[in-house]
């Protein structure tokens, strides 16, 4: 059956990220279609939440609670999944992000906090991974989280941008090394209405405004990431590699402008 291809059962991930937003839908999602989950992020409470969600699904689910800015707790993750269930078959490079800010007054320094936030822990955690995954389960698939915005030009996210940028290149490059044994795909999700957008979607002149920047005249739901994630990390999606699939609404342009006046 074509719908078998989309079953992880039995495997185990890890997703950064976790507590709420697309990295909670991802980890439910995988759970729902067979996987145990290691869950990680900041909050305890969240993170909590995350996991009665996988055990209702009926799957296990391992919380660690560590501020992922940190490269090493995140590649500790990677030896975490192991610990736990004994093997490593999937990673989600979920966490990032970088507040908007206009280009003149985005510091050296927040560059590369936003580098380093962004792709850095990505490499890190990938690179603790690898050896693990290649121990336990003999191949496995990897997905970078990058955004709309690592692609479309928009005031005041040059952090952000070009942060996502990277990582989305990243991924190509680590793709090329890491085949054929490991799948390495990137999300580059538009607005999903997840807890970033939940000010703005609560304002409905605001919300109105960015449906109708959208050629899907709506916002995207977590629940679209989760189904393109599990799209990569099954076997449904295993004749892609270096890939970075825009799950946008169709966008061409961003639909949301940030107010700098010009020069």
């Amino acid at each position: 059956m074509l719908l078998d291809r989309f079953r992880i059962d039995g495997r185990v991930a890890v997703v950064t990220g976790a507590g709420r937003g697309l990295g909670a839908a991802v980890a439910t999602g995988f759970a729902q279609a067979g996987a145990d989950v290691v869950v990680a992020a900041r909050t305890e409470q969240d993170l909590r939440a995350v996991a009665e969600q996988v055990t209702a699904a009926g799957r296990r689910a391992h919380i660690v609670v560590a501020d992922l800015a940190d490269a090493d707790a995140a590649a500790a993750l990677a030896g975490a999944a192991v610990s736990q269930f004994g093997r490593l078959d999937i990673v989600v490079n979920n966490v990032g992000g970088a507040l908007p800010k206009p280009l003149l007054d985005t510091t050296p320094a927040e560059l590369e906090s936003a580098f380093s936030f962004n792709v850095a822990t990505a490499h890190a955690l990938i690179r603790a991974a690898v050896p693990q995954i290649l121990d336990t389960a003999g191949g496995g698939s990897i997905i970078n989280i990058t955004s709309a915005m690592g692609r479309l030009p928009g005031r005041a996210f040059a952090a952000y941008g070009t942060a996502k940028a990277a990582l989305a290149h990243y991924t190509r490059l680590a793709a090329a090394d890491l085949c054929p044994r490991i799948r390495v795909n990137g999300i580059a999700p538009g607005a999903i209405l997840a807890s970033a957008l939940e000010m703005v979607a609560a304002n409905d002149e605001m919300r109105t405004a960015l449906e109708q920047a959208t050629p899907l005249r709506r916002l995207g739901d977590p629940a679209d990431i989760a189904a393109t994630a599990l799209f990569l990390a099954s076997d449904a999606g295993s004749y892609l590699t270096g890939k970075v699939l825009e799950v946008d609404g169709g966008l061409i342009a961003p639909n949301l402008e940030i107010p700098i006046p010009d020069l």
